[in-house]
């Protein structure tokens, strides 16, 4: 069935005023914990304000995150939040989402890459050296994430702090890198138990 939705296009999801959500593919009511299955499924849906008409897609999907974090299963570490924030209405803006979305795409690609060589680590120490190549290469590309939402820290310049005032960026130390490093495997470990359950 989702197939052949998927091949008709999007499924309309309607929000209403009660903040009940519509399945006009399946003519059921249904929770943002079965929007976000229809995500990791693949599935492919849009959401309307049912009275407006508006599309409201984007604060449908955000609404998932901010409830998939309070479940106490956190992905996004502290500092990229506040980056993230610190961006808004900056001149920068314009260019996150595209670069986020071409990060992510690349994450992705080495993701099937990763659950391979750690299905092969289980009886071979060998997986485990080319694991680490693209450990290397999701850590460089993080990195890179970083610098480009703070340039200024990235070339050791004056910054803004996020209380606003002016002050010289500390440089990164084997201790930061050693944190993004268990951001890394912490989110690797998220995205398998949630390739699992789809």
């Amino acid at each position: 069935m989702a197939d052949a939705n998927r091949a008709d296009g999007p499924i309309t999801i309607k929000k209403y005023a009660n903040r009940r959500l519509y399945n006009t593919a399946t003519s059921s009511y249904v929770t943002l914990d079965h929007l976000a299955q229809m995500v990791r499924d693949g599935v492919d849906f849009v959401v309307h304000d049912a009275k407006s008409g508006e599309d409201i897609t984007r604060q449908v999907l955000t609404h998932i995150i901010v409830e998939e974090e309070a479940k106490g299963d956190s992905m996004l570490p502290l500092s990229f939040l506040r980056q993230l924030i610190s961006l808004y209405g900056d001149s920068l803006q314009s260019m996150v989402p595209s670069y986020l979305e071409q990060t992510m795409k690349a994450f992705s690609g080495n993701q099937d890459q990763m659950r391979e060589l750690m299905d092969q680590a289980f009886g071979a120490n060998a997986a485990l050296k080319p694991f680490e190549e693209i450990a290397r290469q999701n850590m460089a590309m993080f990195e890179n994430a970083m610098k480009m939402f703070n340039p200024m820290a990235a070339s050791g310049g004056e910054g803004t702090s996020y209380g606003g005032t002016a002050k010289s960026a500390p440089p990164q130390d084997e201790g930061d890198m050693e944190e993004m490093r268990a951001q890394l495997d912490q989110l690797q470990k998220q995205l398998n138990e949630l390739s699992k359950r789809s």
